[in-house]
């Protein structure tokens, strides 16, 4: 009886003993959770799933620039636009510089000058024509000649003119010709009469240049003479497709 009374109260004791120890051994672990219910602080993202990587954090959205809208385009004046469809129809004083030269060689002396002085007058031609001229007068002369007209718009093409001098002139003259043509529109006006007043005199090497007009069409010819020729004439030149020696 006595031996049983003890194995009881042995037993009971280890109970009470193992339940302390699990009293103890639970208590850290609630308060643990405790104090996490307390805390504030945000945990770090957790780990992703098979990796063992960080979950990124989001990328930063992209602000769009600012850009200034470009300035619009001068609007084109009528003023401009005329200029330029001038320049696109007619030559600059450079260019028919340029080609009368050609004609008449670089050693002649005030060429430049002459034409400055038409085109301050007349402006910029349209056509020239390149040639040579010959005539004579006694009271009655004749002049004749043929050359091609260069045409800003049309091109090229071969004229030929012919026309009376009546007057009181003296001497020949066989020279070269550069005639300037203003407000030729179209080429085929040009074959007609264009008559002319001229008062002029030759030297030898030196320049002339005089007007033919008919309606709008200038023609302004320059010639640089071989002989001499006093007087004042008044006749017309007329212009033709095909050579003839008939001034009429």
């Amino acid at each position: 009886m006595r031996r049983s009374h003890r194995f009881t109260v042995s037993m009971i004791g280890l109970c009470l003993a193992g339940l302390a120890l699990g009293v103890t051994l639970v208590t850290p672990s609630q308060r643990a959770r405790a104090q996490d219910h307390g805390n504030v602080t945000a945990a770090p993202p957790p780990d992703v799933p098979g990796t063992g990587a960080a979950v990124p954090a989001p990328a930063p959205v992209a602000t769009p620039a600012t850009t200034t809208p470009a300035a619009p385009a001068p609007a084109t004046t009528p003023q401009a636009a005329a200029a330029t469809a001038d320049e696109a129809t007619t030559y600059d004083q450079e260019s028919v510089l340029k080609a009368a030269t050609g004609v008449f060689g670089k050693g002649a002396e005030g060429l430049g000058k002459l034409i400055e002085k038409i085109f301050a007058e007349q402006g910029r031609p349209n056509a020239y024509i390149v040639g040579q001229e010959g005539g004579g007068a006694l009271i009655v002369g004749l002049r004749y000649g043929n050359g091609t007209l260069y045409h800003k718009v049309e091109g090229e093409r071969t004229v030929h003119w012919t026309g009376p001098s009546v007057g009181f002139d003296i001497g020949g003259d066989l020279s070269k010709s550069f005639t300037l043509v203003y407000h030729l529109n179209d080429s085929e006006d040009l074959f007609r009469r264009y008559p002319a007043v001229e008062g002029k005199v030759y030297f030898i090497g030196g320049f002339t240049a005089n007007y033919h007009q008919r309606e709008q069409v200038i023609l302004v010819p320059i010639h640089l003479g071989a002989g001499w020729r006093i007087g004042a004439n008044i006749g017309y030149l007329n212009y033709t497709k095909e050579r003839t020696y008939l001034p009429f």
